[in-house]
């Protein structure tokens, strides 16, 4: 099992060196920050002093190794728009992602699971057939279109919810909350429920795709002929084989709600990460786009290593395996 673990975390490094250095060609060859900062206007004194402050002025290798070194205590430099420190406006606006990503991935799996199981086990059921139906909604609909029509029929029509902004905030130092608030709540329901959409159908109808293959299993027909209760058969065979691709699924979907909460964000101007990077792609503020690539390529390889190390407490047949491969 360690061995295991400490080979996930060299090829995480690896993968994390190799996004550095696709953060760092951006950040290094797209625009000419020097003239950003400065303007056309500036003389050619005011530039070279400020490359040489950047460091712009050394060899590509030492740019690299310094931007890997400042990387991985959190410095990614200044905001070219903002003028402000990048590890500080990621933090300020961290609270607000994970929120709203948590909040559509608890609604993706605590809705998509059971409904998985109830089609598949009642798949030739009226209210199977219509759950089915409408989670063609979820992967047919583009986000932003869903974002629009919740607007259009929650908040302009029936004015029951906001349409924008994150509402009222509560503060544990630099970690805000909108959760303890009505009216933070009320302003996170339209984006969380855009966001979970798509998760939440693709977790339904894989669940109930691995069910129905699992409930066709000759291990399966072998429970009903010992004569176990169908909710032993259903919940206590079937469901935890079923988990295991489930687990991969959700896992990788979690990152990327994450990563691509860019449309739900700029949809309802929640100031999370998403909106900050859209922000940076108008304003070509390369810092700010190369530490949220680095942020979601972390976030990314934390999400795996887990899903890996989960695989181990739902499938036995990896914890046998990995032990003889272990006594070998």
């Amino acid at each position: 099992m360690l061995v295991f673990i400490i080979r996930r975390l060299l090829q995480a490094v690896l993968v994390m060196l190799v996004v550095s250095l696709l953060a760092f060609i951006l950040f290094r060859y797209i625009g000419d920050p020097v003239t950003i900062m400065l303007g056309q206007d500036a003389t050619d004194a005011d530039r070279a002093a400020l490359r040489q402050s950047l460091g712009l002025d050394q060899s590509a290798f030492v740019q690299f190794i310094r931007f890997v070194g400042q990387a991985v205590q959190g410095d990614f430099g200044l905001s070219l728009r903002q003028g402000q420190s990048v590890g500080e406006l990621l933090k300020s606006r961290l609270p607000a992602t994970v929120e709203l990503s948590v909040v559509a991935a608890c609604l993706a799996l605590f809705i998509g699971l059971p409904l998985g199981i109830y089609t598949a086990l009642r798949r030739n059921g009226l209210g199977a057939q219509a759950v089915l139906a409408f989670s063609l909604l979820g992967i047919s609909l583009p986000t932003f279109l869903i974002g629009i029509l919740l607007i259009l029929i929650f908040s302009v029509q029936l004015g029951w919810l906001p349409s924008y902004g994150r509402g009222a905030v509560v503060h544990f130092g630099w970690w805000t909350s909108g959760l303890l608030t009505w009216d933070g709540l009320k302003h996170l329901i339209l984006p969380a429920i855009t966001l979970s959409l798509f998760q939440l159908t693709l977790i339904l109808r894989l669940v109930r795709s691995e069910m129905l293959e699992v409930l066709r299993s000759d291990y399966i027909k072998f429970a009903r002929a010992r004569g176990l209760s169908q909710r032993a058969i259903h919940f206590g065979h079937a469901l935890k084989n079923t988990l295991v691709p489930v687990i991969t699924i959700t896992g990788l979907q979690l990152g990327g709600i994450i990563a691509f909460a860019i449309v739900t964000e700029t949809v309802f101007q929640w100031p999370g990460m998403g909106l900050l990077f859209i922000q940076a792609v108008q304003f070509a503020d390369v810092p700010v786009m190369a530490a949220y690539l680095c942020l979601i390529a972390l976030v990314f390889v934390i999400i795996n290593l887990i899903v890996d190390l989960l695989y181990f407490v739902v499938d036995p047949r990896l914890r046998v395996g990995l032990g003889k491969a272990g006594g070998h």
